[in-house]
This record gives structure tokens, C-alpha cells and sequence, in this order.
């Protein structure tokens, strides 16, 4: 297999790693980041999942070489703007400060190179079940933790039998009808949370599904995660924006855009 090309691009966007956690996938983020590098890093949110680590402590080695690369990169002049989620909360108590060169805000506006404007933000306080709920929140966040110990053990057997890798929680989050519908609704809030900003678009995190299109008459964009689908996205230097997924045995998968129309728009 050809190893992949470093890429440079003007911004990236990354959330949802959930660091002290077994189900991050800090391997692929490490090496998702030794062959893409930009001129700005942003980590929107669940970077650090508090709610785990306080449960039960967990946090090997590549866990920490994923801090000891972002702070590298800081060092090396990229800009690190960190947006705290809900996992990460400890860190909201910090807005305006800065750790190792990484600034932490609540939300900010990131100017592309075409001059439109995006919302960054998390997500969170658009999901009713965290606001509103928390107790499910915790309870739907066991879980997911069980949904992924148990898609461990599936594709375990797959392997065996020659079979690529398949996301049970994944399937099943898109089979639910609830599920869609929860999505469908997030997306709609945080479309008009970037109205009411006056922008262009919204770039979020949170729900664990990349997305990137025009349906709400605005540009909405989510990063995905890096416990399941290693997704991040990325700025080109003309202004576009594209999802690249780091598939499971390290080769990068086609990226996915706008159709030229509404790239155009």
C-alpha cells in the first residue's frame, strides 16, 4: 500500500475524539494528523471526555501522544482554537485562556478564504437531551459505550472471516426513525442559531455524523467523531470544504463535497 501524501490545508476541523476513552481511536487521529497539516486547528469540543475519566481513569500512551502532537503543532506556529462540549465542560470555566498555545473559547466565527463566515461551535446546548435531560444524557452515554465494546467483539469476528469493518451503533442510529428525525432537528437548530449569528454557515460537533450541505438555506457542517467514523474536516485554499474519512486501515477515503452547484451558491 502507497503511503498517503501530506496535505496542507488552510484550516481543520476536528471533534468528538473522546480522549480517556477505549473507544477513541487515537491511533488513526495520530496518524490522520502525521499526512494533514493547516495553517489552523480547530477542536470543537469532546476532545477530553471528563465524564468517563471521572467514572473510571483511563489514559494510555497514544492518548497523550495525541496532546503532545496538538501542543507541537502549537509550538510550530499552526493556531489551536479549542471549543469546549459537554464532556469536556471542565474546560468552560477557562474561556479567554490559554494552555500550551491552544486558545479556549465558547464559540467563534472562522472567516474562509472566499470571505464567508461559520459559526463554530460544539453543538451541545442545541440537544435538548443534554440541556434539558441530563441524567439521560449520562444514561444514552453508557450505552453508546456498550455499543461500541459490543461493535469491538463483531468486527473481531469479521476479520477472522475476511470482512471489513461495519458500525453497528452507526447502522442502527440510521435505522431508528427517532434517531433521523433527532438529527434532522439538530441540524435545523444549529442552522438557525447561524442565522441568527448572520453568517454563512455552522461548523459543529456533537452528534457523531459528518455532514456537509445546504439544506437549511445555509452551509451546515459537522466533523464527525474519532471514536467510529475518523472523520475531520478540512478548509482548501480556495475556500471549499470537503469531509475526509480515515478508514480503519489507514488509507484515506474519497472526500466528500458539495456538488458543484452548491458550491457555487
Amino acid at each position: 500500500m502507497t503511503e498517503p501524501a501530506t496535505r496542507r490545508f488552510r484550516a481543520l476541523f476536528i471533534s468528538d475524539i473522546h480522549l480517556g476513552t477505549r473507544g477513541c481511536q487515537a491511533d488513526k487521529l495520530l496518524d490522520f494528523l502525521r499526512h494533514h497539516e493547516a495553517d489552523t486547528i480547530y477542536l470543537v469540543g469532546d476532545i477530553v471526555d471528563g465524564w468517563a475519566l471521572r467514572s473510571s481513569w483511563y489514559w494510555p500512551q497514544q492518548h497523550n501522544d495525541v496532546v503532545q502532537k496538538l501542543l507541537r503543532q502549537s509550538r510550530k506556529g499552526v493556531r489551536l482554537i479549542y471549543i469546549p462540549g459537554n464532556h469536556d465542560e471542565f474546560l468552560r470555566d477557562y474561556y479567554g485562556t490559554h494552555f500550551g498555545g491552544i486558545e479556549v473559547v465558547e464559540n467563534t466565527i472562522h472567516e474562509a478564504a472566499d470571505g464567508k463566515r461559520y459559526l463554530v461551535v460544539h453543538g451541545d446546548m442545541f440537544d435538548l437531551v443534554v440541556t434539558q435531560a441530563r441524567w439521560l444524557a449520562l444514561l444514552g452515554d453508557k450505552a453508546y459505550d456498550f455499543a461500541i465494546k459490543a461493535n469491538r467483539v463483531f468486527n473481531a469476528m469479521r476479520r477472522i472471516f475476511g470482512a471489513p469493518y461495519w458500525s453497528l451503533s452507526k447502522w442502527a442510529k440510521m435505522k431508528v426513525k427517532n434517531a433521523v428525525n433527532y438529527i434532522g432537528a439538530f441540524e435545523k437548530a444549529l442552522a438557525t442559531e447561524a442565522q441568527h449569528h448572520k453568517v454563512d454557515g455552522v461548523i459543529c460537533g456533537h452528534i457523531h455524523t459528518a455532514a456537509l450541505h445546504d439544506d437549511f438555506g445555509l452551509r451546515y457542517i459537522n466533523c464527525g467523531d474519532w471514536v467510529e467514523s475518523c472523520t475531520a474536516v478540512a478548509e482548501n485554499q480556495d475556500g471549499t470544504f470537503e469531509i475526509i474519512t480515515w478508514i480503519h486501515d489507514g488509507r484515506v477515503k474519497a472526500p466528500a463535497q458539495l456538488p458543484a452547484r452548491a458550491q457555487a451558491a
